[in-house]
């Protein structure tokens, strides 16, 4: 046994670049082992042509959603790309989206996790990334029918409304001044959801620090986890983090565990002392309430629980925070729409009251506004990434256990065949008709479908509404420059406006107190 220890131990202190080397001519091998393998028996997709070894990674475009619809023109609704030993399949059109997320639904229930998403999120112990069986069921029950279900919703909606209100107040002590509109929503958001954690764990300054604290943090780790990484294209190079890329997702990750462990022993000092009465209930309390517990055939464990956490607090506040973004560059850019929206919201409300939460189901052409905006700008434009447990047939076209299959709603929802004028903003769609985000249409579900929908969405629709209600009653906006907003799209898992949206807010409300 010495000598192969002694190998080992010298295998250890060679250098990442004369390791490559070493196995370059291993990866050609089982490169050409890999394309020769797919050919005869098995119908892959068509797709372009790639070079040996890295495949197509050379030619894809940054801007992935729309470079893959481009593709689509050329190749049909379903294509392949070669992402060095990786295979993606791209699915853009409704029918087959159906049978990767209805008719193969389990099959295609697993992710194919990138390597910085495994320290983000617990090693993949959260409800983004965890294989589909018990323990993600598990996970997704305590979201969906615990922690985020209609009654919880009301139940901290004072929270959601403190904050909304808060957001109101900052915005008319500028008004008249240049505001950057979604470092704002995103803040409110954040201080939303951290306070539906752990609200009575924390307060005042305390509870301001952790929100600036949390916002640097997962502004890098939303940007580490969109940068193209090459261990996930190349698995056999992962140990050596080539983009260091995994290093830094680590000390963010840690920044993550540092103030978990503060708020977990904070809540259960307070528990141990008796404190926990009726008005510092949250979701961390019942989480560990549920830890302790200990199922055996499923437990939550403290992994698990902070594996939640982070879902929440990453998931939830830059996918909502970006998507009111887009609507109010939206409504700038349409005036006409926004005096309507503004006319419907006097009318139920009035300009001597403020928005609440149970006005929402009365504003139709609010509701006709969030569905429009997430048909041009889903938040998701390729979902999260599903992975075949097994091989199965899609369209007629073999698609290869633990593939990585994206579906591009983006693009599904521009597809001129579905609708009229694709690239108009026209609310008309929405108003009195059959389209919904339950998942249940695939030509248009910007949450996603099938058992990996997103699990959050009684919550998003609560704040984005609530949030876009109360700010187009409360203000007119207008653009720095007072010209149309540039709506470009910089790509990501979660997409953004690629330019901040600096905004000048009016009040238009008749009583000076109602902005406090």
């Amino acid at each position: 046994m010495a000598p192969i220890s002694s190998f080992n131990e010298n295998l250890g202190t060679i250098s990442p670049s004369i390791y490559i080397l070493i196995l370059c001519p291993i990866f050609a091998f089982l490169w050409y082992t890999y394309t020769n393998s797919t050919k005869g028996s098995s119908r892959l997709p068509p797709g372009p042509p790639g070079l040996p070894l890295i495949g197509n990674l050379a030619s894809l475009d940054p801007e992935l959603h729309s470079y893959f619809a481009a593709l689509s023109h050329k190749y049909g609704p379903i294509l392949k790309l070669r992402l060095g030993f990786k295979l993606g399949i791209i699915i853009t059109c409704p029918s087959l989206a159906g049978e990767v997320l209805k008719e193969h639904d389990i099959t295609f229930a697993n992710r194919d996790v990138p390597d910085v998403a495994r320290s983000a999120a617990y090693s993949a112990n959260d409800i983004v990334w965890t294989p589909y069986g018990p323990q993600w069921r598990l996970l997704r029950k305590v979201c969906v029918l615990n922690m985020l279900n209609n009654a919880t919703l009301d139940s901290v909606y004072s929270l959601r409304r403190h904050e909304v209100r808060g957001t109101v107040s900052y915005m008319y002590s500028q008004a008249g001044l240049p505001v950057d509109f979604g470092e704002q929503i995103f803040l409110s958001i954040l201080n939303v959801i951290t306070n539906m954690l752990w609200g009575g764990t924390v307060q005042g300054e305390e509870r301001a620090n952790l929100g600036k604290e949390f916002r640097k943090v997962i502004a890098e780790m939303t940007e580490i986890l969109a940068s193209p990484n090459v261990s996930d294209f190349f698995p056999g190079l992962v140990r050596f983090d080539l983009q260091g890329l995994r290093k830094q997702m680590d000390i963010f990750s840690n920044q993550f565990e540092g103030i978990f462990e503060r708020m977990i022993e904070k809540r259960l000092k307070m528990d141990s002392a008796g404190e926990s009465g009726e008005d510092n209930k949250d979701f961390l309390q019942f989480l560990l309430k549920l830890r302790d517990q200990k199922d055996a055939k499923t437990p939550l464990t403290m992994t698990h629980l902070k594996a939640l956490l982070t879902d929440m607090i990453v998931g939830g506040t830059s996918t909502s925070s970006n998507a009111i973004e887009f609507v109010m560059a939206e409504m700038i850019n349409k005036p006409e729409e926004m005096r309507k929206a503004q006319q419907e919201l006097d009318t139920v409300i009035g300009k001597n009251n403020i928005v609440e939460e149970n006005h929402i189901h009365q504003l139709p052409y609010l509701y006709a506004i969030m569905k429009e905006t997430l048909r041009l700008h889903p938040t998701l434009p390729l979902l999260v990434p599903h992975c075949p447990s097994e091989t199965c047939t899609v369209g007629g076209y073999t698609i290869p256990k633990g593939a990585r299959v994206f579906v591009n709603v983006w693009a599904i929802h521009r597809d001129p065949s579905i609708w009229e004028n694709p690239l108009e903003f026209k609310l008309e769609r929405f108003l009195d008709s059959k389209w919904d985000y339950s998942g249940n249409d695939f030509s248009y579900f910007p949450f996603g479908s099938g058992r990996r929908i997103c699990a959050g969405i009684a919550m998003a629709e609560r704040m984005y509404l609530y949030s876009l209600a109360t700010l187009l009653h409360s203000f007119d906006w207008n653009s720095l420059q007072r010209k149309n907003v540039d709506l470009t799209e910089k790509f990501g898992i979660v997409m953004k406006l690629k330019n901040p949206l600096i905004v000048i807010p009016t009040p238009r409300l008749s009583d000076p107190t109602l902005y406090h």
